[in-house]
C-alpha cells in the first residue's frame, strides 16, 4: 500500500514537471556527414543519422568510438570539422533550440559548495527561466529525483549517486523537448535505475525525445526504441533493437543417455550448435530452433527415444551479444 501511494505521488510530480510536446514533422536530431578530426585522427567519420521526435534512442559503442565527441558536437561544445546537423529543426548553435534541450554529461562538475536548491536555481537562470518559474519547478525536480529531503544541503555532502540524481534534475528543469543523457544510471543502485527508467518512459509518453548513452546494455534494451552502434568513429549498425538482435531462438538441454541418439533426435527439430559434457553421465546440447513449439516436440521425441532430459533453457539473443559481435573482438585486439 505504501509503495502504491509513493508511485502515485511520483506520477503526479513528473506529470507537473513535463508538458506534452506537440507533434512536429521535423526530426529531433539529424546529422549529415558529421565529421570531427583531432590532429589528423578521425574521431567521428561522416556520421549520418536521423532521430525522430518522441523516441528513446540509444547511442552505443566502446570507449573511444566517438559517442561523446558526437554529443559534444550536437551540444555545441565542439565544432565539427565537416558535415552539418539539425536539432529540433534548427541548425547547431541556434539559441531557440538550445532552450528546448536538456543535457546530463557523463563527467559533470558542479559547484559543490551550492545546495541542491541553489544549484538548480543557478542552472534555471542559465536557461532564462523566470524567478516564479524557478520557484515552482525546482522543488518538483528535486522531488522527482528523490532529493527533496536534501535540498538545503551542499552538493559536496551528496554521495555519487545523489549527485547523479541532481544532474538528472538539472537536465529536466527547463522542461526540454530533447534530452541527452550520458550514462544517467552509472552511479545508481537497482532502485535508482528503475526510477530513471520510469522517468524516461514518462518523457517518451509526453512526446519528448531522449538520446541515451549507456554502457549498461540491459538498461538500453529495456527502454530504447532504436539504437545506433558506433565503432571506430562510424556507424556500424542502426535500427530497432528487435531487428538488430533478430528473433533467433536457441535452447540449452542437459540430457543423459546415448550421445549419438540424443544428437540425432535433436537434429530433427533444429540445428545443433554445441555438445559439451556436464558430468560423467550428462551433457549439454545447444540447438537453434524456430519457435517454442519445436522445443516441446524435441523434448517429447528425446523422452520416447530413451534420453532423459534434466533441463531445457530457452536462450534468446540479446543486445549485448549483438554489440559484442560488432565491436568487442576488434576492441580487444586494439587493447581497449
Amino acid at each position: 500500500m505504501v509503495v502504491e501511494r509513493e508511485t502515485r505521488r511520483e506520477d503526479r510530480t513528473i506529470e507537473s514537471l513535463v508538458t506534452v510536446v506537440p507533434a512536429e514533422s521535423s526530426p529531433a536530431v539529424e546529422t549529415i556527414g558529421l565529421r570531427k578530426v583531432y590532429g589528423g585522427k578521425v574521431a567521428v567519420r561522416d556520421l549520418s543519422l536521423t532521430i525522430a521526435q518522441g523516441e528513446v534512442f540509444g547511442l552505443l559503442g566502446p570507449n573511444g568510438a566517438g559517442k561523446t565527441t558526437t554529443v559534444k558536437m550536437l551540444m555545441g561544445l565542439v565544432r565539427p570539422s565537416a558535415g552539418r546537423a539539425m536539432l529540433l529543426g534548427r541548425p547547431l548553435g541556434d539559441r531557440e533550440a538550445k532552450r528546448r534541450i536538456g543535457f546530463l554529461p557523463e563527467l559533470f562538475r558542479f559547484h559543490d559548495w551550492l545546495t541542491g536548491e541553489e544549484l538548480l536555481d543557478f542552472h534555471g537562470k542559465l536557461y532564462g527561466m523566470s524567478a516564479a518559474e524557478r520557484r515552482r519547478r525546482i522543488p518538483e525536480a528535486l522531488d522527482l529525483v528523490g532529493l527533496a529531503h536534501r535540498a538545503s544541503e551542499p552538493v559536496r555532502s551528496y554521495s555519487k549517486g545523489m549527485q547523479q540524481r541532481a544532474g538528472l534534475a538539472q537536465a529536466l528543469l527547463n522542461d526540454p523537448d530533447l534530452i541527452f543523457l550520458d550514462e544517467p544510471t552509472s552511479a545508481l543502485d537497482p532502485l535508482g535505475r528503475l526510477e530513471v527508467r520510469s522517468i524516461i518512459q514518462t518523457l517518451r509518453d509526453a512526446g519528448k525525445t531522449v538520446v541515451l548513452n549507456s554502457h549498461l546494455l540491459s538498461e538500453v534494451e529495456m527502454v530504447c526504441d532504436r539504437v545506433a552502434i558506433i565503432h571506430q568513429g562510424q556507424l556500424a549498425a542502426l535500427g530497432p533493437i528487435r531487428e538488430l538482435i533478430g528473433e533467433d531462438l536457441a535452447v540449452e538441454l542437459v540430457v543423459d543417455g546415448e550421445r549419438a541418439v540424443a544428437v540425432e533426435v535433436v537434429g530433427r527439430h533444429g540445428t545443433v550448435a554445441t555438445v559439451e559434457p556436464v558430468t560423467a553421465d550428462r551433457f549439454n546440447i545447444r540447438v537453434a530452433v524456430q519457435d517454442d513449439d519445436a522445443i516441446a516436440l524435441m523434448i517429447d521425441d528425446l523422452v520416447r527415444s530413451g534420453v532423459r532430459v534434466y533441463s531445457a533453457t530457452p536462450v534468446h539473443a540479446t543486445l549485448e551479444q549483438r554489440f559484442f559481435d560488432i565491436v568487442a573482438g576488434d576492441a580487444w585486439e586494439r587493447g581497449e
